[in-house]
């Protein structure tokens, strides 16, 4: 596990904020998984490499996780860390093989026209993620399924909404063409860093909209399954409280530095889940509308 665990201390994500609410060895299957995601999502973005390059590696990538699916033997050392995890929580090809559509979706496509389509890149990239996570977790009941996507999906239009600065930077717009025309806000315009009250009022309907899947995911969430969940819920929790913080913000998001949670606040957000979960409740603070 030593390259699982190294990317995953390097990071210093959310994502791998999260398991340490979870018991060891549910926690060392989540830092090989981590870092398959981590890998292959950075291989997408090394804007610095030629796409066609970059495409080439991750289907080098999507063939090495498929041979540690059969069974086989992976030869990239994430791979080989994470295969002992493959077969024992039966994580499906398929899945893997979403994700990395997701990553080379971001080779292709700089503009996305509608929420259809970014929906699909959500679900791809993050939905995808927690799907495979739910697995690792342990959960009873089939609605906890449509749970981790609703989740992945709040998660990733906070992200979206939080990176729009930092995203333009690299000639990336996610937000989509149907919005920007419906707020007249143009492509200059968030290319070009331009804040606007016409910005503020887009940025609030697509808040509203990832308010609707956090609130889904928890509508969703079969009591059977919440204990389970509880690093899903602390990520649902951390997320709730950086879209709250965008908001106060008034969703300038130009500034030079990235708007985001202190490590204080993410910490008090970990002891506070962990209180609630010692008190018998392993539901997240988020998605009260």
């Amino acid at each position: 596990m030593q390259h699982s665990r190294a990317i995953t201390r390097k990071s210093a994500s959310n994502l791998a904020l999260a398991f340490i609410l979870l018991p060891k060895p549910k926690r060392d299957a989540m830092s090989a998984l981590y870092a398959f995601c981590r890998e292959v999502d950075d291989v997408a973005d090394e804007d610095s490499v030629p796409a066609e390059e970059r495409r080439r590696e991750l289907s080098r990538w999507r063939a090495d996780v498929k041979l540690a699916c059969d069974n086989q033997a992976p030869g990239i050392p994430v791979n080989v860390e994470l295969q002992p995890v493959i077969q024992n929580f039966s994580l499906p090809f398929g899945l893997f093989d979403e994700l990395v559509k997701g990553c080379e979706m971001d080779l292709e496509i700089t503009r996305y026209e509608d929420f259809d389509q970014l929906e699909l890149y959500c679900y791809r990239v993050a939905s995808v993620v927690g799907l495979l996570s739910i697995e690792i977790f342990g959960y009873k009941k089939p609605a906890t399924r449509e749970y981790a996507i609703h989740l992945g999906k709040a998660l990733q239009f906070t992200n979206i909404l939080r990176d729009v600065g930092n995203d333009a930077a690299r000639g990336r717009i996610y937000l989509p063409r149907s919005e920007l025309k419906k707020f007249n806000v143009s492509e200059n315009d968030i290319l070009e860093g331009r804040y606007s009250e016409q910005f503020r009022a887009m940025a609030e309907s697509i808040a509203a909209r990832a308010k609707g899947f956090y609130a889904a995911a928890r509508a969703l969430l079969p009591s059977e399954d919440t204990r389970s969940m509880i690093a899903a819920e602390l990520m649902g929790t951390v997320y709730w409280r950086l879209l709250k913080k965008l908001e106060r913000a008034k969703f300038n998001v130009f500034g030079q530095q990235t708007l985001k949670l202190s490590k204080p606040q993410k910490l008090a957000i970990v002891f506070r889940s962990w209180l609630r979960f010692s008190l018998g409740s392993a539901t997240g603070n988020y998605g009260n509308l």
